[in-house]
């Protein structure tokens, strides 16, 4: 030690430092023991913030990110189909005998037989019924005797007309007397012309008394009986027979419009009907009225079938087959793809992440599809039941395939809190270690 070194002086009694060789150690257990209990609250508030605290912040986090998710619209989707240059047209079709007519009587008198009842297929000129017509028969024998009458007369006349026709060359009548003579010699003429007529009349209407078929067909009505009154002529008498010709039938169709230029007579037309399931009948497009209805915007057509083994029944219904050729393929969407605003008929196609409305012009109307002549391209995707609410620009979200559609299912087990509940196992180390 030298002499420039300060000299320690030791100050403090014996006393002063045996309390201080006593209160360190002290101070050292006190901390020790305040460590041991503040380490299970530390312990105890990483397991809650872990296990109670952590997976409510992650289902949180969990919750945020699905709302966002479901808060984008989710939409299917559809192609346009590109229709082939012909199509078949299928409309409601009525058929109907080619020929069908009602029987009337035209001599009044008593029904005296009838020989054809309903479902006889019957000749033209076939006899189907007799009429007792008495009064009739009288007036023609009267006739019969006015004409002879009238024949007499005539005679007489026209030989006293050549009598004073030879007197008159002598002077011995004059000539006014002559010409009398020879004009009632025409008038009785034309009275013997007037009762051979009148005979011929009553011997037609007497033809009458027997019913004979006018074609060749079915009976397809019987409205009278032995004994019935028959009244002459049609409405309001009561018809007697009715008769329908079978061999061929008319099925009378009617055409929209927009279609009308694309059928023509001689173009191949099948039938389907209900009694005949799977069965197609041929047929051939006759004729149309060549104008359309008004009040139904319809085009009157008939397609007429052959029907010579007499399956077809007139009256039935029947759905028409229409082969049409178009000289252009077309688009064609469902109907639940289209969206009415005032600006007009418009669809929404998907464009990344966004709908964007088009407004299309449609063509013709196939029910459940509609065509699409403008406005919209084979490879757009067009949305399927469009939201009122959707506007243009609005986010969308593509929805799975329906085969596909099953495995959101699973999502519920991804997104359950308790897998980390494995994860911070050694947590409770690290409090440890830090201590």
């Amino acid at each position: 030690m030298t002499s420039k070194d300060p000299e320690y002086k030791n100050e403090l009694s014996e006393s002063d430092l045996a309390a201080a060789h006593f209160r360190t150690p002290l101070k050292k257990r006190r901390f020790s023991r305040r460590w041991w209990v503040l380490l299970p609250l530390l312990i105890l508030g990483v397991v809650t913030f872990y296990f109670g605290i952590q997976p409510r912040l992650d289902a949180r986090a969990d919750l945020k990110k699905e709302t966002a998710t479901h808060n984008v619209t989710s939409v299917s989707v559809t192609k346009p189909k590109t229709s082939s240059g012909s199509q078949e047209l299928v409309l409601p079709g009525n058929l109907q005998a080619f020929s069908d007519t009602a029987i009337y009587a035209r001599t009044t008198g008593y029904l005296k037989r009838w020989y054809a009842d309903i479902g006889k297929k019957v000749k033209a000129g076939e006899l189907l019924a007799e009429i007792d017509a008495p009064e009739l028969d009288d007036q023609l024998q009267q006739a019969r005797a006015d004409y002879a009458t009238a024949e007499a007369n005539y005679k007489f006349a026209q030989s006293t007309a050549v009598r004073w026709e030879a007197l008159l060359k002598t002077d011995s009548v004059s000539k006014q007397e002559a010409d009398e003579k020879r004009n009632d010699m025409a008038a009785r003429k034309a009275n013997l012309e007037a009762a051979r007529y009148n005979v011929l009349r009553l011997e037609k209407l007497q033809s009458f008394k027997k019913i004979h078929a006018p074609f060749e067909g079915v009976i397809t009505a019987r409205n009278v009986d032995v004994g019935s009154l028959i009244d002459a002529g049609s409405a309001p008498a009561k018809e007697m027979f009715h008769i329908a010709s079978t061999k061929r039938l008319r099925v009378f169709v009617n055409v929209p419009q927009s279609y009308a230029r694309e059928v023509n007579p001689g173009m191949t037309a099948e039938l389907t009907l209900a009694e005949f399931p799977g069965q197609r009948i041929k047929g051939t497009f006759a004729r149309s009225s060549q104008s359309i209805d008004a009040a139904t915007r319809m085009l009157l057509s008939e397609v007429d079938v052959e029907n010579e083994k007499g399956e077809l029944l007139p009256g039935s219904y029947a759905q028409v087959h229409l082969k049409l050729s178009s000289e252009h393929a077309a688009l064609i969407v469902p109907v639940n793809t289209l969206l009415f605003r005032p600006e007009g008929v418009m669809v929404a196609i998907v464009q990344g992440d966004r709908a964007v409305l088009t407004p299309i012009k449609l063509g013709k109307d196939y029910g459940s599809e509609v065509e699409v002549v403008s406005g919209l391209a084979a490879t757009d995707l067009v949305i399927l039941n469009p939201s009122d609410s959707l506007v243009s620009g609005a986010q969308v979200r593509v929805a799975q395939e329906p085969a596909k559609a099953e495995q959101p299912g699973a999502k519920p087990e991804a997104s359950k809190p308790e897998p980390p509940k494995q994860a911070p196992a050694a947590s409770p180390a690290a409090p440890a270690k830090k201590s």
